[in-house]
């Protein structure tokens, strides 16, 4: 494939030295399609193992299991969305074209979940509405009631998953939702007004088929979330497809039947990409552009609306953030000796080791892949960025997968010849190493650094460029010495932004991660599926507080938008 590659660019006007093009950009142009191709393994290698036999351990998944992974994760799928819908929409309605007590501080509060992984959520609530936990305890000692003398919802269920997942990502909706809401035409609204619609009338025939795209795009984004989600769904034993590979591969050793089911897990993903662009590509929709720029009329609510309303926001911020921060900070002030000890600060070493290299790496090759792209726009180029940088709409579970395959087939084909010609072993040079960790980091996470840096690039006119060529500068020197300094802020911004998912990340982490190498997100989840939360407290609250980094950015981001005006 790479020979194709190569063979296509040098018949082009791209290849160094072809006299059409400045040598350089040539280099630039092969070196972008080679990173994006290095970064697409983990994806072609799933793919390019649907078909390779795997012997009775498939007819036995699909016979017995299989059907369930199917099930499961569709309900979640259709659970999930119907929740963040409920919870983005609704709230990005309320927030953007609505006052009421609290409004002007919803708008970035109800962001706050992001910071909570879906596993915490997870964990702590167990913990808390658990027979055993302080909610069912109280109702005990207020009735006097005992053990089956009243119903009490079992949290660990596939019911109990899907609300944890909706109130940690609905924010996804919110945010793409109210950034839609905030951008459609003023003059709609108030045409929709002097016709007698009511606010609601307005919602449903107006605002609401305007943003659909977004909405879909939001729900796109959450849904793939979803599916990747390992914590949650393992702890509340619900047998899904990120489940099953881990089980497969681990379990019963099978690497073809575990390469199967991530492949087939990746048909979902596929769907939702492909829903998400053609929302996103929807978006371009034409709408009466009068008025557009004026300051949104909002309406003004009063009585219990007013409060009902406050009530709607309140939730999603007090149950996805607030209510496991306060149980989480207990357990850790209660059992600090066992909560933060010394191998609390090897596994925040190890998490803050892996994250920092992996944020500059991935930032490093986005730098390259966007500059590039920048320099040759071409169909080539852009197609296999595009495709490098895809990893963040797949399960980690699956690029796991894609990774320890074509390593673990590196290592065994070099040691064999090792073995026979100098008669040494090399044992894993790349499967079960942090370079495999690090690897599977910026696969999965490429894109936030990617796009980040390529909507900044975007914005540096190309007239700096043509000064800096006449001025004797070589394209890496205006990298260096022009854009990277304009582009500061946003490379910090994409730097952390990896940093925290590398931080929160766990499916990945625990099926690539070196023997006895744990990180934070690992440790908590071997000491929650021990029922030993409380000695896992202090690791969560970090992963916690770490997260709260991007959601700082989104709301500084969030503080700039346009103004609106209060409006009877």
């Amino acid at each position: 494939m790479i020979r194709n590659i190569l063979e296509m660019t040098r018949k082009s006007d791209l290849w160094p030295g072809s006299g059409n093009i400045k040598s350089e950009s040539g280099w630039w142009n092969i070196t972008t399609i080679l990173i994006a191709l290095l970064v697409s393994i983990p994806v072609l290698t799933v793919a390019a193992n649907i078909f390779v036999p795997s012997g009775d351990v498939w007819q036995h998944l699909a016979s017995t299991v299989l059907p369930d992974y199917i099930k499961n994760s569709l309900i979640l799928m259709f659970g999930v969305g119907a929740g963040v819908f409920i919870l983005g929409v609704g709230n990005a309605w309320l927030v953007t074209m609505c006052r009421f007590p609290g409004s002007k501080y919803f708008n970035w509060l109800l962001i706050l979940p992001m910071a909570v992984p879906a596993y915490l959520m997870a964990y702590t609530y167990t913990d808390f509405l658990a027979y055993t936990g302080p909610l069912q305890n109280m109702i005990r000692d207020l009735t006097g009631w005992g053990l089956g003398d009243y119903y009490f919802p079992d949290v660990r269920s596939i019911g109990g998953a899907i609300i944890m997942m909706s109130f940690v990502f609905f924010p996804y909706v919110y945010l793409i939702t109210r950034a839609a809401f905030m951008e459609q035409s003023n003059s709609l609204l108030e045409a929709s007004r002097s016709l007698g619609a009511t606010p609601l009338q307005s919602f449903y025939k107006i605002a609401l088929p305007l943003a659909r795209p977004s909405i879909s795009a939001g729900m796109a984004l959450a849904l793939m979330e979803t599916l990747n989600d390992f914590g949650t769904v393992d702890y509340f034993g619900v047998q899904t497809f990120t489940t099953g590979i881990y089980r497969t591969w681990f379990g019963l050793g099978e690497r073809a039947a575990a390469a199967q089911l991530a492949a087939f897990l990746m048909i979902f993903i596929l769907f939702l990409i492909l829903l998400e662009r053609t929302s996103r590509n929807r978006m371009s929709l034409k709408q009466e552009t009068t008025g557009r720029y004026k300051r949104l009329s909002v309406y003004q609510l009063n009585g219990w609306k007013a409060w009902g309303s406050t009530l709607f926001c309140s939730l999603p911020v007090l149950i996805g953030f607030l209510f496991p921060t306060i149980i989480l900070t207990d357990m850790m002030i209660a059992n600090f000796d066992v909560a933060v000890d010394s191998r609390f600060l090897e596994f925040s070493f190890n998490t803050v080791l892996v994250a920092l290299i992996a944020g500059f790496v991935a930032l490093a090759v986005a730098l390259v892949m966007a500059y590039g792209v920048r320099l040759n726009p071409n169909l080539l180029t852009r197609t296999a960025t595009r495709i490098g940088s895809m990893g963040y709409a797949i399960p980690g579970s699956v690029i796991a997968v894609g990774i320890l395959i074509p390593f673990g087939w590196v290592d065994n084909t070099l040691d064999s010849w090792m073995r026979d010609t100098l008669g040494l072993s090399t044992g894993l040079l790349l499967s079960g190493t942090i370079f495999a960790l690090i690897f599977a980091y910026v696969v999965r996470f490429l894109a936030v650094a990617y796009n980040t840096v390529e909507a900044s690039l975007g914005k540096v006119t190309p007239s700096m460029d043509e000064a800096a060529e006449g001025m004797g500068y070589s394209f890496g020197k205006i990298l260096r010495k022009i854009h990277m300094p304009i582009m500061s802020g946003s490379l910090f911004a994409a730097i952390m932004l990896v940093i925290v998912d590398v931080i929160k990340e766990l499916p990945a982490t625990i099926i690539v991660r070196p023997f006895n190498f744990d990180t934070l997100a690992v440790q908590v989840y071997r000491l929650a599926s021990d029922e030993r939360l409380a000695e896992s407290s202090g690791a969560a609250l970090a992963i916690i507080l770490v997260g709260l980094v991007p959601v700082f950015i989104l709301s500084r981001s969030i503080a700039r938008t346009r103004k609106t005006e209060e409006k009877e």
